[in-house]
């Protein structure tokens, strides 16, 4: 492609512009920081939420949505899915008609329960449905960087726009699976987040592989429930973007949201917890959404609501734990 922008230079959106341009694209990514912005220029480096990681040459930085947006074919959008709104209604007005978009953005939006697809469509117009997709799958930012294979699915409604992004992505260190479930796709990526604070408070109250395990499963349960609500597929959630990111997000390290559980399981206050993190834990708003979608949808989905309790009316991790063990039998279908 003659020019690819994305929209976010945090740790997953340096990740994906390295991709790109590893590809041999031209590649500018937007950021909010000019120190940020200036690392990249200057030392070839996102020291601030990638470092150690060196980017290459034909990756550069910009903290002007004007200049990001001139002329470019893809815009990749990868910033924080409370600011996606804000961004996107700047955008608007600088995006080319022919340009296709990449969300890879995770969450749904408080107040209007919209996931991103449905941010996008409502600031840009239903004519731009065609031209969107949506990345999602197991793939922690830093093993992206440093080139381990991975494994991810890009969603769309367009057949033909679907494959040009997948292809785009595409590589013998990343490998891409194409879909048309929108729906099913932003569900699993955005409820692994949530599962994943309950299986870190797991850990952090010191409970083993068993609780662990049950966890992650009912967890599952409970994304397959609301996306199929909302019009998902089934298969969609056993996949990429349901099981394969949340067994990634609720067991490994790096996970952000699994850490804030963790250290909630702990003892330690939210804001504290997210005070020294440094980035972005998806799964605090999203928690609160899906808790409002889920009474909205008529959908159970107990893990969930113990972990927004958890987050935003103060209950010890402990007592959800006791609670989810002691509701009424039943079976498990």
């Amino acid at each position: 492609m003659s020019q690819i922008c994305v929209l976010g230079a945090g740790a997953w959106g340096t990740a994906l512009a390295k991709v790109l341009a590893d590809k041999g694209n031209p590649t500018l990514i937007w950021a909010v920081d000019d120190g940020v912005a200036a690392t990249i220029n200057e030392a070839h480096e996102n020291k601030r939420y990638l470092p150690g990681h060196q980017l290459p040459p034909n990756l550069k930085a910009t903290t002007s949505l004007e200049e990001a947006l001139a002329g470019v074919e893809l815009i990749v959008v990868v910033v924080p899915s409370h600011a996606v709104r804000e961004v996107m209604t700047k955008a608007k007005p600088l995006i080319p008609k022919s340009a296709l978009l990449c969300s890879a953005s995770k969450g749904i939006e408080n107040d209007s329960l919209m996931l991103m697809s449905q941010v996008i469509e409502d600031v840009l117009g239903h004519e731009a449905v065609p031209r969107l997709t949506y990345l999602s799958g197991p793939s922690f930012a830093k093993e992206v960087a440093l080139g381990m294979p991975t494994a991810v699915v890009v969603a769309g409604k367009d057949a033909d726009n679907t494959l040009t992004v997948q292809r785009a992505f595409a590589s013998d260190k990343l490998r891409v699976y194409s879909s048309h479930d929108v729906i099913g796709v932003e569900i699993g990526g955005a409820l692994k987040n949530v599962i994943a604070i309950a299986a870190g408070a797991i850990d952090g109250l010191g409970f083993g592989h068993n609780s662990r395990a049950g966890m992650i499963t009912r967890g599952l349960h409970e994304i397959g429930m609301l996306a199929m609500r909302l019009g998902g597929e089934p298969m969609t959630v056993a996949g990429l973007s349901g099981m394969g990111d949340l067994v990634l997000t609720c067991t490994g390290d790096l996970s952000r949201n699994r850490t804030v559980g963790v250290e909630l399981g702990k003892g330690r206050k939210l804001d504290e917890i997210l005070r020294g993190l440094g980035h972005v834990a998806e799964g605090v708003k999203t928690s609160k959404s899906a808790y409002d979608l889920s009474i909205r949808e008529g959908v159970e989905m107990p893990i969930t609501h113990e972990v927004y309790k958890v987050l935003y009316e103060g209950k010890h991790p402990r007592q959800a734990v006791v609670d989810i063990m002691t509701r009424e039998l039943r079976s498990e279908r």
